[in-house]
């Protein structure tokens, strides 16, 4: 209900409310019809055609400025991809790398004590852990006892060989005056036997002469093998000896072996790090060889595999700015290091053998080893095996 202008109500005319409502949407008035329901409803179609009418323009502007800035945007893409492909290189085949120490028993045996844990920071020479180190002590017992026995054999040798020079000497000495002995000997018979056939002298004499001759020969012959035995006895010592020195420098070894075998019960860092890949706990039985645990050094790099035609303007000292999953928005300075002298697929363990008859030609990636310019270790936790994306500046 409306107001006049005395104040009095009066009946709202629902086509004056429609000609208003056409005239705020600058829409020309809508026809006066009876007031039946079938031009009520053509009523409210004649509205809505004329709205559509208002409305078509501007969505046909839409669709014309819509296509027009994607096209723009994907313009201005394509030549900022275009200045990025010339200008450089980048791969999402990257990943830090690192030198992982493992560290093994070199004796068997029961761990004693364990002094580190897991991710446990640890500096060169740093104690690790121990094996029960009572039968090594007992092996090095044994050798240094063996090693003392053959010294003493030493002594022994090393004596008869004394002796045995002392009874060549005396059997040298010997020798030689039989040997004066028998050549008086043959001189005193050559001159008894030349006067006896003269007649000078007796024959008693000459039988005398003859017998000392005899003498003289069979003392000379038996100094003689008395000498090579001494001499026999001597060579016998000085191998005797030799060996018992070999079987000390042989025992000497197993004495050094025993010591080295009872240091290796104690081992320890081989480098500065972090300890991690730990498996051994107190109490284990270990094996030589076996894996107990790894030290990490804190000395990274980045290994990326590059496509063989992103190679083509890239060479050792450019500069790298790198992107780490782990830390999302921040730059790393880097730059290439080396480039290694052969594909990723060609240092692998079973290379391909590419003279079949069914190759496929397949684009190969070369590995080029990226180094960071500064110390990020302090600030960031940059790990072996974290994906990397590096951008190299090529031109």
């Amino acid at each position: 209900m409306a107001k006049d202008n005395q104040g009095n109500f009066k009946p709202q005319n629902h086509h004056e409310n429609n000609q208003r409502k056409s005239n705020k949407d600058g829409l020309p008035p809508a026809p006066k019809f009876p007031k039946s329901k079938k031009r009520k409803k053509e009523e409210m179609e004649i509205l809505a055609k004329a709205r559509l009418k208002k409305w078509r323009p501007e969505y046909a502007k839409k669709r014309v400025f819509i296509p027009s800035v994607t096209a723009a945007i994907l313009l201005m893409f394509g030549l900022y991809a275009g200045i990025m492909a010339t200008h450089f290189q980048s791969t999402d085949d990257a990943f830090v790398e690192g030198r992982i120490i493992s560290v093994a028993p070199r004796v068997s045996g029961p761990v004693t004590h364990l002094l580190v844990d897991d991710n446990q920071p640890v500096k060169k020479g740093d104690l690790l852990l121990e094996i029960d180190p009572n039968d090594y002590q007992v092996k090095l017992a044994q050798a240094e006892a063996k090693l003392a026995e053959a010294q003493a054999k030493l002594k022994i040798s090393s004596h008869d060989i004394s002796k045995n020079s002392s009874n060549v000497s005396q059997a040298a000495d010997d020798t030689t005056s039989a040997k004066s002995k028998l050549d008086f000997a043959q001189k005193d018979y050559k001159r008894y036997n030349d006067m006896y056939k003269t007649g000078v002298v007796s024959k008693q004499d000459y039988d005398k002469s003859s017998k000392e001759l005899e003498v003289s020969t069979a003392n000379f012959q038996s100094s003689t093998n008395r000498a090579k035995a001494m001499q026999s006895e001597l060579d016998s010592s000085i191998a005797q000896n030799e060996s018992v020195e070999a079987e000390i420098k042989r025992l000497q070894a197993e004495l050094e072996q025993a010591k080295l075998n009872l240091s290796y019960t104690k081992i320890y860092a081989p480098s500065d790090g972090l300890i991690s890949a730990r498996s051994v706990e107190q109490g284990n039985y270990v094996q030589i060889g076996q894996p107990l645990l790894a030290v990490v050094p804190s000395d990274v790099w980045i290994v990326a595999n590059f496509k063989e035609g992103q190679l083509t303007h890239m060479h050792q000292g450019q500069k790298v700015t790198v992107s780490i999953d782990a830390y999302p928005g921040k730059k790393f300075k880097a730059h290439i290091d080396s480039i290694q002298r052969a594909t990723g697929a060609k240092s692998s363990l079973f290379p391909p053998e590419n003279a079949v008859g069914s190759y496929v030609k397949i684009v190969q990636r070369v590995p080029v080893k990226i180094v960071f310019d500064e110390n990020y270790l302090t600030k960031y936790n940059i790990v072996p095996g974290m994906s990397v994306v590096p951008r190299v500046k090529i031109k």
